[in-house]
């Protein structure tokens, strides 16, 4: 009998520790975009008037255990399950199939700093700062319109005529012509490029030449930002106000502790992220009474909200900015947008 005892305890935590397909999303640390990481500022400007700023923009980050970076146990996953803080998904839903902890590490630094760059483009947008802005081919899609025309590391310069500043004038040109064929100007090594691309209909009404696109940008300045062991997309919308408190005159926040998170584009587009929940109960742990949250995450932020935290929905760095300097000039924010209304 205490052979058998022995033998069932030992199949048990046999199975407890068996690795489990799925990852588990926690609260992580806050870090003030207006402060210091490692005695250094997070947002250093060089070559433009700076302005030290009191209070907090607080970016906002999540613990992400399991997947490609550290298999979790069936006990570690059910544990997790009865945590009301933490959130439990299938590891398909967050990393693809087959995906390493060296590919992933290396797409959530690429992440980071595209964030950064965006962010530095939406800043000096919404402060009518003028910049240079190019699109460069960063690669195929399978079966692409552009196949043997676009090469990776070209630069698009004009469609039809029309200087490219952007995605959108792409998108515009494209959809004006009802999938007849685009001239498209390149530069490929220095010199000019012309090539005739039949976009194809992307299945859903939408004409694409299927070329995956990055900025290039040429800043007037340098915006420097230093963050050790935070990755993704989802900190450019608070960098972007941080930028905007440091090369402005002033505190935009009043000396008020805010947090956020949200993607930004370089048009100052917010954009959903993941593990909102985990983040906004980090951000009052971390002592924030205001929250900007990306009006695509509404559906995960009802019901969820800490007590004393004021979740405030954005859409634009525009109105995130706006948000943010009417909590620290102490008017009232109680009509700002919520989850909850318009």
């Amino acid at each position: 009998m205490m052979l058998a005892g022995m033998t069932a305890l030992g199949l048990g935590i046999a199975v407890g520790v068996i690795p489990v397909p799925y990852v588990i999303e926690s609260p992580g640390p806050t870090y003030n975009t207006l402060g210091q990481g490692q005695g250094t500022p997070v947002i250093k400007v060089t070559g433009h008037e700076s302005y030290p700023a009191a209070g907090n923009l607080d970016l906002t980050t999540v613990y992400v255990d399991g997947g490609p970076n550290s298999p979790v146990s069936i006990l570690t996953a059910f544990s997790a399950w009865l945590d009301r803080s933490k959130s439990v998904y299938p590891v398909e839903l967050i990393y693809p199939t087959g995906t390493t902890k060296e590919e992933a590490a290396q797409q959530s630094s690429v992440a980071m700093t595209t964030s950064q760059e965006n962010a530095v483009a939406s800043a000096l947008n919404e402060l009518d700062i003028p910049f240079g802005q190019q699109l460069e081919a960063a690669g195929l899609s399978n079966g692409s319109a552009a196949e043997g025309k676009i090469q990776t590391g070209d630069v698009l310069k004009t469609i039809n005529g029309k200087d490219i500043t952007s995605l959108a004038v792409i998108q515009d040109e494209l959809a004006a012509g009802k999938g007849a064929p685009a001239a498209v100007v390149l530069e490929r090594d220095g010199q000019p490029v012309t090539e005739t691309i039949t976009p194809k209909d992307n299945g859903e009404g939408r004409f694409i030449l299927g070329v995956m696109l990055k900025y290039l940008f040429t800043f007037p300045f340098d915006v420097h930002i230093s963050l050790d062991k935070v990755g993704g997309p989802s900190a450019g919308l608070m960098f972007s106000l941080g930028i905007i408190d440091t090369i402005t005159p002033g505190d935009l926040t009043g000396g008020k502790h805010i947090a956020g998170t949200g993607t930004i584009s370089p048009d100052g587009t917010v954009g959903a992220i993941g593990g909102i929940v985990q983040k906004m109960q980090g951000a009052r742990a971390g002592g924030a009474t205001l929250f900007l949250a990306p009006a695509e995450n509404c559906g995960e932020v009802v019901g969820h909200i800490p007590d004393g935290l004021q979740v405030v929905k954005v859409d634009k760095l525009a109105e995130a900015r706006s948000a943010v300097e009417r909590a620290g000039s102490g008017q009232d924010t109680t009509g700002l947008p919520t989850c909850g209304n318009n």
